[in-house]
């Protein structure tokens, strides 16, 4: 609780840690992670993935149409980060499964 990822590190195929800042005192510790689910408010918090993944103009990032797929390989996307037009939870959730499927036959 009380913290906020700043990075996520791994060996360039695969995650391996999120940094994360305790908003109260400021520390910073690694949390071993091997998958990250970034929530956001009514604006999508991408920021931090510009020049990493296509953003559109409003920072949504874009899935090639009826899947996850972002325009990195093994990179999926979903919720509220990648549907401007749905952003409810139920439209998360299911979009959720789809980019873990597709991680799964990505990974196969």
């Amino acid at each position: 609780w009380n913290s906020v990822p700043v990075e996520i590190t791994g060996d360039g195929k695969q995650m391996s840690n999120v940094k994360v800042q305790d908003t109260q005192t400021g520390e910073f510790r690694d949390v071993e992670a091997r998958g990250f689910f970034y929530a956001i408010g009514h604006k999508p918090n991408t920021d931090f993935l510009e020049g990493q993944l296509a953003l559109d103009e409003s920072g949504y990032i874009i899935t090639k149409p009826g899947t996850t797929e972002t325009s990195v390989p093994g990179v999926f996307a979903c919720g509220d980060v990648q549907d401007k037009e749905w952003r409810q939870a139920i439209t998360a959730a299911g979009s959720g499964c789809m980019a873990a499927l597709q991680a799964e036959r990505f990974l196969s």
